[in-house]
């Protein structure tokens, strides 16, 4: 059973093993649709990314959006109400008036839908299109590989009064190193170009090449045995916060088990027979 489809968020299967989730507010810049509740626009693509998740057609996830605009975060302008969005997804933890109980709000409710992205088993892509504000910045973050163009922009949640957040914060300082990470805390915005010098962008292309390069990409990912990239997926992420020790133990004990799965019999099988192999991910 597939996810309960919405119009301001597209989920597109291809037969290839593509899913393609996008931002579907273009008039708005890709402005999120509600916040942390039940059918807001965050919520809605970790409920698309675990049915992609669970598709064993599906090999790999892409994020991106519709129009000039990856998602510009926020709606400032409008909020929906209620009835048409549903509950918070942490309801159950009373109102949300007064300093703690916003934040109580906010971790249980609006971070951990973002942290929902980082914690699927196969290959997420932020393919951006334009600027990734705010929130659209950390669902980006929280994708395995973001690719981007001559119109990717990188924009923090200062013109807002706020800090980075939501992933924000962690996902940064690795990626960039520190000093960078605290340069775009204090000015709020980057650019294509040094986004991927700093290496936050995996590749930078032009406009006009963006969803071609995303489609070669997906396709060597998809040519690769899927139990290999999950599990690869699973260490590295835990190695983040891991020791050298831990992470070999880890590494150890998965080799084990994939070297009887079927997957590396059909390509050890495959590559003495000349073919192209055929994984099925057990």
């Amino acid at each position: 059973m597939g996810p309960e489809l919405v119009d301001y968020l597209l989920y597109e299967k291809e037969e290839i093993g593509i899913l393609w989730i996008k931002f579907n507010r273009p008039e708005k810049m890709n402005a999120l649709y509600g916040t942390a509740e039940a059918m807001g626009t965050v919520a809605k693509v970790g409920e698309y990314m675990r049915a992609g998740d669970d598709d064993p057609d599906v090999r790999v996830m892409v994020l991106t959006g519709v129009g000039r605009g990856f998602c510009s975060g926020a709606d400032l302008k409008s909020r929906p109400s209620e009835d048409e969005i549903g509950p918070n997804v942490d309801g159950a933890r009373g109102a949300h008036e007064g300093p703690d109980a916003m934040r109580q709000h906010f971790f249980h409710g609006f971070t951990k839908l973002h942290r929902d992205i980082s914690q699927v088993r196969k290959p997420t892509i932020a393919m951006i299109n334009g600027a990734a504000v705010g929130s659209g910045m950390d669902m980006a973050l929280h994708c395995d590989i973001r690719l981007g163009c001559e119109n990717t922009r990188f924009i923090g949640y200062q013109q807002a009064g706020q800090i980075i957040e939501n992933g924000g914060s962690y996902y940064l300082p690795k990626m960039v190193g520190l000093g960078r990470a605290l340069e775009f805390a204090y000015t709020g915005a980057l650019d294509a170009e040094r986004a991927y010098a700093w290496g936050m962008l995996n590749h930078l292309v032009a406009a006009e090449d963006l969803e071609t390069t995303t489609r070669e990409l997906c396709g060597r990912i998809i040519a690769q045995p899927p139990l290999v990239q999950w599990v690869s997926k699973r260490i590295m992420r835990q190695a983040l916060d891991s020791s050298m020790e831990t992470t070999t133990v880890l590494t150890s004990n998965a080799g084990g088990i994939l070297q009887s799965s079927e997957d590396a019999t059909e390509a050890r099988r495959a590559f003495v027979e000349k073919r192209k192999p055929e994984f099925k991910g057990v």
